[in-house]
């Protein structure tokens, strides 16, 4: 919780904003609770000061540094910063503070980390070699493998998705992002007779105990839930990688890489992921750089 010192009912009325105008995931939410609540915890004890109107720029430095001594990443200070960026924006708008401190904040420079993602031949092995359980339990765990490699979706989306979102005669799925924008996504001939087999078999053996008749289910009938979807991924990948880190968003990886490398420009890849800004996509060009070093090799006559 944010300290008793400051103005709370301006901080709920900001919470407020970003759910409703926003429209910024539950997710996204808790983590800026979080970051301010350090951050004023943190004011409070070093400054002993009541007021939000009464931070200064020399106070918010200390912080970070305080952050950067304790060892904390670049990426996660940068990202507390955005949080208190903000929260700055929204009380200038509403005129509660007159003056906005991280304006000036000069953000520690971070090492952008590559995505990791599983070769060609690992997915080609995936789904042609390695066996899964019979029924509906191994019907439905390739199926979900499936959704991530073969659209790049959120483990989230995912997990909500019903089967309403699923246009069989147009051969696409509908897919409610973040803050609640929706996008299609063209399917396959492929998953989508993955697809009409798992709720055929899903309908005959699995009585569903949710109403709104979601897509993937539990064995019992109940809705996924997140750590079940990595426990599966993380044992089908085991069979195929040696990557340290085996989790739906490799798979999310996987897929805007492999599209990437195949000739897909990155504005496609961009709608295909859901991402607001081309920016947050750039960054799996540097994933080509072996394919481009190999093509350079093969076309260069001096090369």
């Amino acid at each position: 919780m944010v300290s008793s010192f400051f103005v709370l009912m301006d901080i709920k009325l900001y919470f407020q904003y970003l759910e409703t105008e926003k429209r910024c995931s539950l997710h996204t939410i808790r983590a800026y609770k979080a970051d301010l609540a350090q951050f004023f915890s943190f004011i409070s004890v070093q400054y002993q000061i009541k007021e939000i109107s009464e931070i200064k720029l020399v106070m918010i430095r200390s912080w970070i540094v305080s952050m950067m001594d304790n060892g904390t990443s670049s990426r996660t200070i940068n990202r507390k910063i955005s949080s208190l960026k903000s929260l700055y924006k929204f009380l200038i708008r509403e005129n509660i503070v007159n003056e906005n401190p991280v304006i000036k904040v000069i953000p520690p420079k971070s090492t952008q980390s590559l995505p990791v993602f599983v070769d060609k031949k690992g997915m080609d092995l995936l789904f042609d070699e390695v066996q899964f359980e019979s029924g509906f339990q191994g019907i439905r765990n390739r199926l979900l493998l499936e959704m991530f490699y073969f659209t790049g979706i959120r483990l989230s989306e995912l997990i909500e998705m019903s089967d309403k979102n699923v246009d069989i005669e147009q051969q696409q799925i509908k897919v409610l992002g973040k803050r609640n924008k929706e996008r299609i996504i063209p399917i396959n001939k492929e998953l989508l007779k993955s697809i009409e087999n798992y709720i055929e078999i899903r309908n005959k053996e699995v009585e569903q105990s949710e109403s709104d008749n979601l897509l993937f289910i539990t064995e019992s009938g109940n809705k996924m839930y997140k750590k079940l979807v990595y426990r599966i991924v993380n044992l089908y990948l085991g069979k195929v990688s040696t990557l340290r880190k085996k989790s739906p968003h490799v798979l999310r990886h996987t897929f805007a890489t492999h599209m990437l490398n195949n000739g897909a420009n990155l504005n496609t890849i961009k709608e295909f992921l859901g991402h607001s800004n081309l920016a947050a996509t750039q960054i799996y060009t540097h994933n080509t750089i072996d394919k481009l070093k190999l093509i350079y090799e093969q076309a260069h006559p001096r090369a």
